[in-house]
């Protein structure tokens, strides 16, 4: 435990009252492994980080009286401990717990990072040994696996193995076939199942573990996880689309445009709904080849596309190989029965295909980048664009200007010269 006097050699609070962020320096270096610390790695200048500093403050709130201490780290003032934890942008949050770190890649939001500590502050898979906590666990828990029986055998072992793989992402539980049978459907025990939604769905392969390879029931348990730890219609933002593409499917994005309030126009609200219905009403159709999901993020889609799309809209990513599909119909104008058809040409292999993984698709994609980011830049600032590029540009100019002018000035009065002589 880290005595009172070193905590105050190591930390002080904000001026602001209600803060519970500590503020760490070089000290920190020397207790980084006792306890366990959340901490914000961030810059002043970073317009993410100032958007992240109220979410973060409200995060220590909720942790407060856990044994988790928040805190943040100022990377201009304290270069030694970001560049010991290789910090390489603005803001890392990394998870700190004895000698392990674990860095937070998920939504910035205070739910996702309270849910983010809490899950990596416990043990890979924790036990469950009172009915009633399943009650509390589905009213808080949107996702969360479940280990229901004797706690040996190959099934167990390999269950533990992906909860450590994967316990940044997803919660992991295990208890007895007694309290499992009150909450789940099971035939017989040990069985793996995921909770989401109201429903749960059993790992395909608890009913013959027995004559199963043991490789192959490991990477499937893995890629079941993978899959599974979504729900069937999340929000896709650019913090989870990396994790969405490890499912190794094909990512049906539904592509609008969310205002200051986080509301959508009317049209836009009809077209997200009628594409959700048809996700849950045919998920046992599309569930093993499609996960679907949707942005407010108009620029995310743009930049997986490779130009402006209006909204609403709908881009399919193939995430093995970053090619992507677009339908041909207007989506304000597409059934569900087209949007079904659509889903069966990129199932059988028949759709359009844009984009891929070629150098000169990514050198495009990078030009795209640029360009909409001075785009961006320029809209949102204007005066600071002019200063970051017009400014140097016409620095430049003038420069290759008194270079070649000099010479043909030379050259005009060495003219001159000539002509006096004769």
């Amino acid at each position: 435990m880290i005595s009172s006097f070193l905590v105050i050699l190591l930390v002080s609070f904000s001026e602001s009252s209600s803060s519970r962020v500590l503020e760490l320096g070089d000290r920190f270096l020397d207790v980084r492994s006792e306890g366990m610390w959340f901490v914000k790695f961030y810059a002043p200048y970073c317009g993410y980080c100032k958007k992240l500093e109220p979410v973060w403050n409200l995060v220590a709130q909720s942790l407060y009286n856990t044994n988790i201490r928040v805190g943040k780290v100022d990377c201009t003032r304290f270069k030694s401990v970001c560049h010991a934890f290789e910090i390489q942008g603005y803001p890392t949050v990394i998870f700190i717990r004895g000698h392990h770190e674990y860095i937070f890649n998920g939504e910035r939001t205070k739910e996702e990072l309270v849910h983010f500590a809490m899950r990596m502050s416990g043990p890979p898979v924790q036990q469950v040994t009172r009915s009633e906590s399943f009650e509390i666990l589905k009213a808080n828990n949107p996702v969360f696996f479940v280990y229901v029986g004797k706690q040996q055998g190959i099934l167990w072992e390999y269950y533990y193995m992906a909860s450590e793989a994967n316990q940044q992402f997803a919660y992991f539980y295990a208890t007895n076939s007694e309290i499992g049978g009150k909450h789940f459907i099971i035939d017989s025990s040990p069985v793996v199942l995921v909770y989401k939604e109201n429903t749960h769905y059993i790992f395909p392969f608890s009913d013959a573990y027995d004559d199963v390879e043991p490789t192959a029931l490991n990477n499937s348990m893995h890629t079941w996880i993978v899959q599974e730890k979504f729900l069937t219609f999340p929000k896709i933002t650019r913090e989870n689309l990396h994790q969405l593409r490890q499912t190794r499917k094909y990512l049906v994005i539904v592509v609008v445009e969310e205002n200051k309030l986080n509301e959508l126009e009317t049209h836009e609200q009809e077209f997200r709904d009628m594409v959700e219905q048809l996700v849950r009403t045919k998920r046992s159709k599309y569930h093993d080849q499609f996960q679907f999901g949707w942005t407010g993020m108009p620029d995310l889609a743009h930049t997986i596309a490779m130009q402006h799309l209006p909204t609403p809209h709908l881009i399919v990513l193939n995430s093995t190989t970053n090619h992507h599909h677009m339908p041909d119909d207007d989506p304000l104008q597409m059934t569900p029965e087209a949007l079904e058809i659509f889903l069966d040409t990129i199932s059988n292999q028949t759709a359009n295909i844009y984009g891929g993984d070629h150098f000169s698709v990514r050198v495009y994609r990078a030009f795209f980048e640029i360009r909409r980011l001075i785009r961006d830049m320029w809209r949102g600032n204007p005066i600071l664009c002019f200063i970051l590029f017009i400014v140097p540009f016409g620095f430049f100019m003038i420069i290759l200007y008194s270079i070649f002018c000099a010479d043909i000035m030379d050259a005009e009065e060495n003219d001159d010269d000539h002509e006096k002589k004769e």
